[in-house]
């Protein structure tokens, strides 16, 4: 092939690779507005260089993409097609769809806080089903109208850029503009590289906010939620940064619960699971399997009482009750002093220690016993626990201790919005989801059928069979894990605000 500079071809084709950087140019703009998004979906640095880092690797990766997008599509279509017309309809095509792909990609993320992928399809199929049932025709239009601007704004930026090349080329603003995105680029990548090493998370948390960008580990993930145990990290690096504790809160005024009528549900919590085996005989209780509890035994009872994962303990610390019963006494809690104390004589509700057991007095209405997990050094343990109340023949895996409680706030007192606005858990009696999470000793537990995820404050992971208790061989499923880090901090400040 004859590619001399007197060849038409050879001139027709450096037309195009100089009218293809022009038209890359104008999609940077488009792509740069965009992915401005990304930036909003997550809480902003707090230091100045963790500010600057995002702007500048905001301002170079996002140039960095869109640049490869077309060095990988229009640029050899250039060198074997070159044919203006042909070429500028065919980069405007290409173009739209990529810039499609990438705002469904940042409102994925911006929903949901992660980016595309074949590991979380259901929960993207879901979220956009829903979006799509609740409004059918306003989401076609918004959608369709979407493309076609983009499409518009392709063509009218193709067309424009060709007719006027000659008078394009005489500007000197690619090369500024090419120093600073290659400046920007470098700096990013340097700061990275030392915040890295030197475990500044002001910066590392930002990995993976930006699509094709540096991928999330645990460790990173946590601390952009303040879930890491900064100070302990600090402790083997020796960096100085500091922790978050954490917060609750909930809308007000909370649903009235005002439940006529019914027998009180009573919960009895047994040190030793022999002393448990006479109850369950006596009360003719069935066995429900699978009970995962926190191997602490405070962790545990604040589970069951508050209906929270223990992340929320030290922000329970003043209450005298669960705020689930703070207006309308619908719980008695005796002989669990170590958590709470709370004499309510006529509380739908009873949770027991078997020490307080009157044996003279029956009991009557729903009756659920457990005895708490035997002294272990894992964080989690498996039983099962026992009742005339729940159905053993269910078909979720795992159940938690304040699945218990928000079912018989949901389901026996009939109060699900008061459950929803003040616990963590699932109605057992009308929920399906084999999906919880819960938090104790300062490690994430989140599961999903048998998989159960272990994530610790160093950002260390396992990932175990719940029922068995084998290692399983797996990568960590970042989409899963953001996803219960966001139900697991439901009522954080931070997340209640938003």
């Amino acid at each position: 092939m004859n590619l001399t500079p007197q060849s038409p071809f050879s001139s027709k084709a450096s037309q195009l690779l100089s009218w293809g950087h022009w038209f890359t140019f104008a999609n940077i703009g488009l792509v740069l507005l965009i992915s401005t998004s990304y930036l909003l979906a997550d809480k902003p640095p707090v230091s100045t260089l963790g500010g600057f880092y995002m702007f500048i690797t905001w301002l170079s990766h996002t140039s960095f993409i869109t640049f490869c997008a077309f060095v990988l599509t229009i640029f050899p279509l250039s060198l074997i097609f070159p044919y203006p017309r042909h070429i500028r309809g065919m980069a405007a095509l290409l173009a739209t769809c990529g810039v499609s792909i990438l705002s469904l990609d940042a409102f994925v993320y911006f929903q949901l806080g992660y980016h595309l992928n074949i590991q979380a399809l259901p929960e993207i199929i879901s979220l956009l089903w829903g979006k799509f049932s609740g409004s059918p025709l306003l989401v076609t239009i918004l959608a369709v109208g979407f493309i076609l601007a983009v499409l518009v704004f392709e063509l009218l930026a193709g067309n424009r850029a060709w007719r006027h090349l000659a008078e394009l080329k005489t500007y000197r603003f690619p090369k500024y503009a090419t120093a600073i995105l290659v400046s920007s680029f470098a700096a990013s990548h340097s700061i990275h590289i030392w915040a890295d090493a030197n475990a500044y998370f002001d910066v590392t948390k930002q990995d993976n906010v930006l699509p094709l960008s540096y991928p999330t580990t645990a460790k990173t993930l946590l601390a952009r939620h303040d879930l890491l145990d900064i100070k302990r990290y600090e402790q083997a690096r020796d960096i100085s940064l500091t922790n978050v504790q954490s917060q609750f809160a909930f809308d007000r005024p909370l649903p009235l619960c005002q439940p006529q009528k019914v027998t009180p549900a009573t919960i009895v919590v047994f040190e030793q699971h022999s002393e448990l085996t006479t109850f369950v005989g006596k009360y003719k209780l069935q066995p429900t399997a699978q009970l995962l509890q926190p191997s602490n035994h405070e962790d545990a009872v604040f589970n069951l009482v508050f209906g929270l994962p223990a992340y929320y303990k030290s922000a329970m610390s003043q209450n005298s009750q669960p705020p689930w019963s703070s207006e309308g006494q619908l719980v008695s809690v005796m002989g669990l002093s170590s958590i709470v104390d709370i004499d309510v004589q006529s509380a739908p509700i009873k949770i027991i220690g078997a020490n307080q057991l009157d044996d003279e007095k029956n009991i009557e209405g729903p009756v659920i016993a457990f005895s708490l997990a035997p002294n272990s050094t894992d964080v989690i343990y498996n039983s099962v626990f026992y009742s005339n109340y729940f159905d053993s023949t269910d078909q979720i895996t795992f159940k938690q201790l304040h699945d218990i409680t928000h079912t018989l706030v949901a389901s026996h007192l009939g109060c699900p919005q008061l459950a929803t606005s003040t616990m963590l858990g699932r109605d057992l009696k009308h929920s399906n989801s084999n999906e919880g999470v819960n938090y104790t000793q300062g490690v994430l537990v989140a599961f999903r059928k048998d998989r159960i995820t272990l994530v610790s404050q160093d950002g260390s992971y396992k990932n175990v069979s719940g029922t068995e208790g084998f290692a399983i061989d797996q990568k960590l499923d970042i989409p899963f894990l953001i996803n219960n880090i966001k139900v697991l901090k439901k009522f954080s400040p931070q997340k209640h605000s938003q």
